[in-house]
């Protein structure tokens, strides 16, 4: 099954998606630019999509480019090689080999995508790691604080993907979360965070324990909901929505949180053995 790959490492943190959503204050943000950019990309067995990257100048890499991972990632090899760790590094955690704390990419090339000052997690990720023995070399991943400056259109028959800058700026989600850990070690009670979609949807979802299939299964779609209108029926299989994977309820959540009410987005459900693709405009209210 596919699932978004930092979710099996962060699962205690179940609010760092949303914490990843809010754009830091002091952060202009960044101009808007109808050039768009086509990238392209290697659709794994696994199902997930592959890039290559350059570090810092190095490379290119292969990495993973998970629309569910809240931060990037890349390997021991990469860090190293790219001088985002050095001598005084020696992993401040016994897990996975990571880094102390997160280190940021000076100059991160993707395509003809040039970025500064990426945030990322220096880890040998296990999943990472089965999934290069399984298909080949797999460094690390690339993840919300990169793809989310963008408006994304994913070709999976010419496996390109264009983006274009929409002016938005992520927050640093792994401060997020080294915020919240702090403050339950300090005895302060971290205020509660709830993911709930900016728009109406109209359908709910669930996941049994011993579900180890793609997506999540709908269990309800109200009459004349913005869902119902768009053809979503009650036992269908969500696989994505608006290209991010709905492998998990939380998922399911996120991935409708970064939707405005108004917009239309292609839902892909699994129906009768066949995928199916719908499209469904969230609207405003409650």
């Amino acid at each position: 099954m596919k699932t978004s790959i930092l979710f099996l490492l962060l699962t205690s943190f179940a609010a760092l998606p949303t914490l990843a959503l809010a754009a830091p204050e002091d952060k202009e943000p960044l101009k808007k630019d109808e050039k768009a950019v086509v990238i392209p990309f290697e659709l794994l067995k696994s199902r997930h999509m592959a890039i290559q990257v350059k570090v810092n100048g190095k490379g290119p890499y292969r990495v993973i480019f998970d629309t569910g991972a809240p931060t990037n990632l890349v390997n021991n090899k990469i860090a190293k090689a790219a001088g985002l760790t050095g001598k005084d590094d020696k992993g401040g955690l016994a897990l996975f080999g990571a880094a102390p704390t997160p280190k940021v990419i000076k100059k991160l090339e993707i395509g003809d995508l040039v970025l500064e000052g990426m945030p990322t997690m220096v880890m040998d990720h296990p999943t990472v790691a089965a999934i290069s023995e399984a298909i080949g070399p797999i460094e690390g991943l690339i993840g919300f604080p990169f793809f989310a400056r963008y408006t994304m259109t994913i070709d999976y028959e010419k496996k390109e993907m264009t983006l274009v800058p929409n002016g938005y700026v992520p927050g640093d989600a792994m401060q997020g979360m080294m915020d919240k850990m702090m403050a339950s070690t300090k005895g302060k009670k971290a205020d509660p965070v709830v993911l709930a979609p900016a728009g109406v949807w109209g359908f709910t979802v669930d996941k049994a324990k011993d579900d180890e299939d793609a997506g999540v299964k709908v269990t309800e779609v109200l009459a004349r909901s913005p869902a119902a209108l768009g053809g979503l029926k009650v036992g269908d299989r969500l696989l994505t929505l608006d290209s991010r994977w709905t492998d998990t309820i939380s998922d399911t959540f996120v991935a409708a949180g970064a939707v405005k009410p108004g917009r239309e987005v292609v839902l892909v459900v699994a129906r009768g053995g066949k995928e199916v693709k719908l499209t469904v405009t969230p609207t405003k209210g409650l």
